[in-house]
This record gives structure tokens, sequence and C-alpha cells, in this order.
């Protein structure tokens, strides 16, 4: 066994098992430690070289924030590549198996064999961890230890297990919130549901049948969609199937990778059926189909500029990373002839040219965009873009002082009126759910 502290580039890691044996990859969920697989690594142990890792400002992990799943990756890789370990197989769960399938599709060459837990092709909604982030940089960590136990077990384990449950909480609790919003951003922006039939590494999908966080339906998404995938649904399990349901879950992944990691050279040949096992439902996918992909915007526009990318792509994609999916879905659902252009026109140059551009970072606009709308006394888009300043970083004691500055400059009747709007806002998107 070995541990060790890593600067930014790399993660956090053990070791665990015979030096000589193949290497096998666990990776954890948000707010947990690598201790998340420990009733696992007696068993795995015994035939891997079990390596285990933290995500940053985990588990007393440096915290150095990534906001995307390909960073996180990249992080792996680079400790991987300091060990010299060039091909393993991958255990992920939630975000760690977002990290596999990443990896999966960027360096299938280095991926023997590929099991994802508890994981999806996209994790809800972008609006929906950026939220997420709102309420943990206003409030802290507390709001989503207190409900760890709700999203990870089932109401029997967790009435059970109550010094499991106190673990559960005080591993979300010692959580560096920077790195917890950066995760959160990175689960938001994850999407790979056009990208699965590109993965070709034998994949085992394992889901709790009570997972109400990354369920069945999103796991057969993930098999519909992997041309090699096979579906183990672990009844009796919530989200954290590894630490609910350990002797089920250590025995899907030995067989998986048992069975999948075997042939001479080392080599991903195809994956031998498994038959299943009392306590697991193993099902040969793909099962059903997945829900596709969003549609298309309703407006296609052409490029304005032959030789020069279309600012309405980048546009639209900043313009519902700030104000958010379900705000922009309703405008252009509401957009027809007479107000199409107008929206048209708003995405691909104050988005698309403007919110794009390099010079100030989107905590600063934000500041200056809430000051204009506050002068202006544009109190609807006030209200919007004070959700938006919050997902872009500002805390509500920031958006305050903005006000009160504010207040100096463009009258008290312009504040006032602007605080009780923001206030509300602020009290709406703060709240912990």
């Amino acid at each position: 066994m070995s541990e060790t502290q890593t600067p930014p580039k790399t993660l956090q890691y053990r070791i665990d098992g015979p030096d000589e044996a193949p290497v096998l990859i666990l990776g954890p969920s948000l707010g947990t430690t690598w201790h998340m697989w420990d009733r696992q690594i007696t068993d795995l142990s015994r035939q891997w070289r079990v390596f285990r890792f933290d995500l940053p400002g985990h588990g007393g992990a440096p915290a150095h924030p990534a906001t995307a799943v390909a960073e996180l990756a990249d992080r792996l890789l680079a400790t991987l590549d300091e060990l010299g370990i060039q091909r393993f197989g991958y255990a992920g769960c939630s975000i760690g198996g977002a990290i596999g399938v990443e990896l999966a599709l960027r360096c299938p060459d280095r991926v023997a064999s590929l099991a994802l837990v508890a994981a999806s092709p996209r994790f809800g909604t972008a609006d929906e961890f950026r939220q997420r982030g709102v309420v943990v940089r206003t409030n802290g960590l507390d709001p989503m230890a207190r409900s760890a136990p709700e999203r990870w077990f089932t109401h029997g384990f967790a009435a059970a297990q109550p010094a499991i449950v106190e673990w559960a909480v005080q591993m979300v609790r010692t959580t560096d919130p920077g790195c917890y919003i950066a995760a959160c951003e990175a689960l938001a922006a994850f999407d790979v549901r056009a990208e699965l039939g590109r993965i070709s590494v034998p994949t085992l999908v394992l889901v709790g049948s009570e997972d109400q966080v990354t369920g069945p339906a999103e796991a057969r998404t993930l098999v519909a969609g992997i041309p090699d995938a096979r579906l183990a649904l672990v009844p009796g399990a919530s989200h954290l199937a590894p630490v609910e349901q350990p002797a089920a879950v250590t025995d899907l992944l030995v067989r998986h990778f048992s069975a999948a990691w075997q042939h001479p050279g080392d080599s991903t040949t195809g994956m031998t059926p498994l038959p299943a096992q009392p306590g697991t439902q193993a099902v040969a996918g793909p099962v059903v189909p997945g829900d596709g992909l969003a549609p298309a915007s309703p407006r296609q526009p052409e490029a304005v500029q032959q030789g020069r990318p279309d600012p309405y792509v980048a546009g639209m994609r900043v313009r519902r990373e700030v104000l958010g999916d379900a705000h922009v879905d309703r405008v252009m659902a509401e957009a027809d002839d007479f107000t199409g252009d107008f929206q048209e026109l708003i995405t691909r140059y104050a988005w698309g040219e403007v919110w794009t551009r390099a010079g100030l970072d989107r905590r600063i606009r934000s500041v200056v965009t809430l000051t204009a709308l506050v002068a202006g006394g544009h109190l609807e888009e006030l209200a919007f873009h004070t959700r938006a300043a919050l997902r872009n970083g500002l805390t509500p004691a920031e958006i305050r002082e903005i006000l009160i500055h504010a207040a100096v400059y463009l009258g008290v009747p312009a504040a006032n009126s602007a605080f009780r709007v923001v206030h509300a806002v602020i009290l709406e998107e703060t709240r912990p759910s």
C-alpha cells in the first residue's frame, strides 16, 4: 500500500495489491473519497493492483479545482504516466464513471475494460448542477452533507447503518467547497450521448435498482449506446451501491474484469457472457434505446461572414451556461415570426460577440450587467441576471454591495426597487432543497 500528496496537475492516490499485478483503477463519486471502495479492496487486491484516487479537494487532497471532466481525466493520466502505468482496467462511480467514459473515448488503447457504476451519459441538467453550486457558494457544504444520505442510500439501509450515514455526511462536510462547486460545473457540462457509439472497450454498466440520482433509465441509455456493454441491476441499493451492497458489487466487478480482460497480450477482444448471481440481475445489452439528443434549435441561422465561425453557436452555448437551459428554452419556445429575429440578434451579438470576449471574466461581466440594469430600471431582466450572477460566482454579499454602491451613483429609489427584486431572487435561488 502507498499514499501520496500531489501537485495541481496530478491526483492524490492510494495503491493496494501486488506490484506485478495488472492495474485496476477505482474512481470516486462527487463528495466521497477513495474510502467509498474500502469494502471491495480485500477481494479486488488479490488479483489486481488497485489504484484509487481522490477528486481535488476531497479527502484532504490539495484544493486545485477542475471544472471539466476532461481536466480530471488529464490529471489522472498525468498521475498514471508518472507511475509508468500504461494499461489498466477502470471502474468509476458517478463522476468517477464520467472520467472513465472520457478515458475510453480518448485513449481506448490504454483502457482494457470499463465498469460504470451509477453513471450516466448526461447527469441531470446543467441547471441542476449549477444551482447546486449556487447553494454551496452561499450556504457552504452543510446542505449537501445533510441531504447526502437521502441521495446515496435506501431508507432501510440509512436507518440500519447510522455509523455509515455519519461517515458519508462527514466526507461531504470535509470537502473543499470550491472544488465541489468546480466538480458541479464539470458535471453540468458533461454530455456524451452522441459519442457512446465510439466506446470500443467491454463495459459493465452497474446500477442500484433504487438509485434516484442516476437510476436504471440512465444505465439503459448507456447500454443502448455502447456497442459492447452489459447491464447489471443491484437490488436493494441506491446511488452508492459499492457501500450499500458491497458483496454484490464486488462479485460483479471481479467477474467482469476477469472475463473481459483475460486475452493473452492484454488485448480487449470482447466480453464473455456472465451468469446472473443471487442478489444481482444481469441483463445483456442493449436493453432499451436512449432518449437521444436534445432537439436542435428551431432556428438554424446561416453563418454571417464567410470564412469566420458564426458567433450564434458560441453565443447560444454561453447564453445557456449563464442564464440556464430552462430560461433559454422558455424564451426560444416563445419566439415566433415576429420575435425570432430579435432572439437571434441577442444570441449572436450580445452573447456570441460580447460575452465571449476574453477581456473580462464572467463575474465582472455580471457586475457590469447588474449595475447597468439597475441604472435603466430594467427589473425583469435584473431578476434573471441576478440568477446568472450567482451562477457566475458572485455571492449574495457581493451582490448586496453592488446595489449599495449603485445607490450612491444611481439614486436611492433605483437601488430600492433593485433590492426588492434581487432579494427575492436570492432567497429563492440559495434556499437549500
